[in-house]
């Protein structure tokens, strides 16, 4: 029988499959009596076992170290209390599951604690074991479509900058406990993982952590036993429509976000609709923001000076601060980004000055508009674009800083939202000179197939407004033909992968980086005779 991680997965769109599962442990665990957790979820101490000591939890079987409570939680394909047998012997000292899970488990001679929902109790009852240990940091959590990524590395920067203290983050791309780095395997961790990331930065002397919070983290209950000090809303588009059953269901998990059992403190854009909605209705204090200079909101840009590689500006604040600020990277919409990370920061009690210059001098984020310079006469990027109001503002903000054409290649991953095939393949056609569709991470779906859905897109945007379109259903040969056309001055996008590292096609993830696949087809066209 294989083990697994049982849990309702959020995608990871080309990550390769976890190989050494379960987050960093505290080196130091105290032990907690299980009679005290079962008090804890008002369920009698189980008898024996009442006195057995925890020192860890954890979701997946994989992961189970000696003395740790095992949460048998129900999945999407199995249950994990089918794993109770591998987590005992791996050294699990109790099980935490439901009525189904507790009758699956008894041959696994482990003492149960049985309660009828327990993913709703693991992040609070993950949070007893390792001490309560988010208490004494700063934490700064981030939602919506588009931007959590690269708000997150602003905003450790600026913490950096202005506290002068080790950082966390947690995210899309990776975790970071002061200089310690960590590929992640999903946006935001399970509650179990967690939970043990901030008791290990409590250990390590960190003071304060951004992390990326995804629907999927609110909906599935990861971040339970987590408030945030300040919770950053920056915008809602159209996504995971496999996984929600509309914008209203989308907007309702993000929205769980800015109430007082998630959040003390909301700051959110008044430029984005469900922003203004969002003002409306949630349940915290909030602070707003606009990159668009709209005189209502508390923390606001004006004066922008957009550059090829950033962009300038000032920030007028609710108290007649003027704080002089760059973007780090390209484009409105990484305007936008810098702004909310200044006003999250202001609004956690920082000077937002030093914070605006502690993010000024952020290098770069990974897969976010990061350059690949090999020499050549025009700019080339990659980008982690991959829905369509994304690949659009890229692609803007691209356009109004070159000279020359730009070169754009990109695909749609499978087993994901179809809805967005045609739109992407539109937009790809509609805004740049050339546009080369190609595969994503079809998974488990035909690749022409998807490629199909985005030509259709593609060919109804008027022939008078339509770039040149190519297609090639080879990734690595759809890069090369996009930089074969480029010329100086020219901008070369490849779009939809960003950070990632591998490509899943059928099951199997093979390596595959497109900065690394755009590097070489670079300098292998500029060697040609």
């Amino acid at each position: 029988m294989p083990t697994a991680d049982h849990s309702t997965l959020e995608p990871t769109p080309g990550g390769p499959p976890p190989g050494q599962p379960g987050a960093p442990r505290p080196a130091h665990p105290r032990p907690t009596p299980l009679a005290d957790l079962a008090a804890r979820l008002g369920v009698a101490a189980p008898d024996p076992g009442g006195d057995a000591q925890v020192t860890g939890i954890t979701h997946d079987s994989r992961a189970v170290r000696p003395g740790d409570l095992y949460a048998a939680l129900p999945g999407a394909r199995f249950h994990g209390a089918d794993f109770a047998a591998d987590a005992a012997a791996a050294g699990a000292v109790a099980l935490l599951t439901d009525a189904d899970g507790a009758r699956r488990a008894v041959g696994a001679g482990l003492p149960v604690l049985t309660v009828a929902d327990p993913r709703a109790v693991t992040g609070g009852l993950a949070a007893a074991v390792y001490g309560e240990p988010g208490e004494g940091l700063l934490r700064i959590g981030i939602t919506g479509t588009s931007g959590k990524t690269t708000t997150s590395y602003l905003i450790e920067g600026g913490l950096r900058a202005a506290r002068n203290g080790a950082t966390g983050l947690i995210g899309t791309v990776e975790t970071r406990i002061g200089d310690e780095r960590i590929k992640s395997e999903r946006t935001t961790p399970e509650a179990t993982d967690l939970q043990a990331l901030f008791a290990v930065m409590r250990e390590r002397g960190v003071e304060s952590v951004v992390m990326e919070v995804s629907s999927h983290a609110l909906v599935l209950g990861r971040v339970d036993g987590a408030v945030f000090d300040v919770a950053v809303f920056t915008n809602l588009s159209p996504e995971h429509m496999e996984f929600h059953s509309g914008m209203e269901d989308y907007f309702q998990a993000k929205a769980q976000l800015f109430t007082p059992r998630r959040s003390r403190l909301g700051v959110v854009n008044l430029d984005d609709a469900y922003g203004r909605r969002l003002v409306a209705e949630a349940g915290v204090p909030l602070v707003t923001f606009s990159a668009e200079g709209r005189l209502d909101a508390d923390w606001r840009a004006e004066d922008v000076e957009a550059g090829p590689l950033d962009s300038r500006f000032t920030v007028l604040g609710p108290k007649g601060e003027r704080v002089r600020a760059v973007a780090p990277l390209p484009g409105p919409f990484n305007v936008a980004n810098t702004l909310a990370a200044i006003a999250a920061l202001a609004a956690a009690g920082l000077d937002p000055q030093a914070a605006a210059d502690g993010i000024a001098e952020v290098p770069g984020v990974p897969g976010r508009l990061e350059r690949v310079d090999a020499g050549q006469p025009y700019l080339a990027v990659v980008d982690y674009a991959h829905k369509t109001d994304a690949v659009e503002s890229v692609l803007r903000a691209l356009r109004t800083t070159t000279r020359g054409r730009v070169h754009a290649v990109l695909g749609c991953g499978g087993d994901r939202d179809r809805t967005k095939r045609g739109p992407m393949g539109a937009a790809l056609a509609r805004l740049a000179d050339t546009a080369v569709l190609t595969s994503d991470n079809p998974r488990s779906e035909d690749p022409l197939a998807i490629l199909a859905a985005m030509l259709q897109g593609a060919v109804e945007v008027p022939p008078a407004e339509r770039g040149h379109v190519v297609v090639e259903p080879d990734r690595a040969a759809a890069v090369a033909a996009a930089v074969a056309r480029a010329r100086p001055g020219d901008v070369v996008l490849v779009a939809g992968k960003g950070h990632e590292q591998g490509q899943d096609i059928a099951g199997v993830v093979r390596p595959f980086d497109d900065r690394e696949v755009l590097r070489a087809a670079i300098e292998k066209d500029q060697n040609q005779p």
